[in-house]
């Protein structure tokens, strides 16, 4: 169960402060306490309320196995949600939004398995075997993914939800979790709509010392939930926990025939390996045409 939240400490951290009145949502108002020199003031009894529903939730999440993608790309959240997220053990974005995120998953998936391909041929050797250009070209390659993609390298599917922080400024984000279905956790402000996200946590998204107690206190439930996991002995990757399929029915088994025994003969292993070869040659030659496209496009 995630512990308990104290009012004061969110009174302390300025979580209370919103925007100015003029540029308030009206969905908002439920949130709102007051108004004070023209700003509007959050109800501090009602963010605490959900920050703790929120954690429980996230704590159950992870639990189950799941990872939760944290998102901040304004520059007062960038370090402290890179920070938290690599302490809970949870993939983050806080550079760019890599439009098709989640909704094109699977082209992402290749960008990252690119970047690996590339660690690969430094590990082997064959990185040393190109030009001085041709190494400069795909060492771009290599520092633009791993600053945009780095951080999730190793989501290998979907996360099963989103923590956010301004909806407003992250909005592709949202909208693409909505379409998946991914229940998205955020902290909404007085100028954000929060019929957008599934667990409001109505607080200031602009000050660092609020956006540093709300996203520890997340990273905190992670945290529990990530141990209660361990101690149920149901630790693992992410892979561990599979979606559920449905069942398909047996197919008959096709009779085995003798052209498909592996041949001994020394001239087929040996055009085995030369195919094997052209492979690795081929993926050679398409990561060097990323790693050049990326160069023209940066000139």
């Amino acid at each position: 169960m995630a512990n308990k939240v104290e009012v004061k400490e969110l009174l302390d951290a300025g979580v209370h402060f919103g925007h100015l009145t003029r540029r308030w949502n009206p969905n908002m108002a439920p949130y709102i306490y007051m108004e004070r020199n023209g700003i509007h003031i959050i109800n501090l009894y009602k963010s605490a309320a959900k920050m703790q529903e929120a954690g429980e939730a996230l704590s159950k999440i992870a639990a189950s196995g799941r990872k939760i993608l944290f998102v901040a790309t304004k520059k007062q959240a960038k370090e402290i949600v890179a920070e938290q997220a690599e302490r809970a053990n949870m993939p983050y974005i806080t550079e760019r939004w890599p439009g098709g995120m989640l909704t094109n998953f699977v082209t992402i998936r290749k960008a990252v398995k690119k970047m690996a391909s590339i660690d690969r041929m430094k590990k082997d050797g064959t990185f040393n075997t190109l030009s001085k250009k041709e190494r400069l070209q795909v060492d771009r390659l290599r520092a633009k993914l791993e600053k945009n993609l780095g951080s999730i390298s190793e989501m290998s599917r979907l996360p099963g939800a989103l923590f956010v922080v301004d909806i407003t400024r992250e909005h592709i984000a949202v909208k693409e979790a909505q379409k998946l279905n991914i229940p998205i956790f955020a902290m909404v402000d007085t100028n954000s709509d929060p019929r957008d996200v599934d667990y409001v946590i109505p607080a200031n998204d602009d000050a660092s010392k609020s956006i540093s107690k709300v996203v520890s206190y997340v990273a905190d439930s992670i945290v529990e939930g990530l141990s209660d996991r361990k101690a149920s002995g149901k630790e693992g990757k992410e892979e561990d926990a599979p979606e559920e399929k449905p069942a398909k029915a047996p197919r008959a088994r096709k009779p085995k025939l003798e052209t498909e025994v592996p041949s001994t003969d020394p001239q087929d292993k040996k055009d085995m390996k030369e195919a094997q070869e052209d492979v690795k040659l081929e993926s050679k030659k398409e990561t060097l045409a990323d790693a050049r496209a990326n160069d023209n496009e940066e000139e």
